[in-house]
């Protein structure tokens, strides 16, 4: 049985992934719909960056995030 989420955050953190995964691993920061609470988690786990395009900002996936299961 998979493990899951333990609080509501994780489970946001999992959806924003999942969310990521979707569009090719990375979206423009400003069209992302999540809380800065929730990305900021993950920037803290090291599982996502930001880039700077020139053109703005982008929220990317890390490789190691991509061995990461999804719920």
């Amino acid at each position: 049985m998979p493990k899951s989420p333990k609080n509501c955050s994780d489970l946001t953190a999992a959806s924003l992934l999942l969310f990521l995964r979707r569009y090719g691993g990375s979206a423009p920061l400003h069209s992302i719909n999540f809380s800065r609470t929730v990305i900021q988690s993950l920037l803290d786990r090291e599982l996502v960056r930001v880039q700077n395009t020139k053109h703005g900002f982008l929220l990317k996936i890390t490789q190691d995030s991509d061995k990461l299961p999804t719920n």
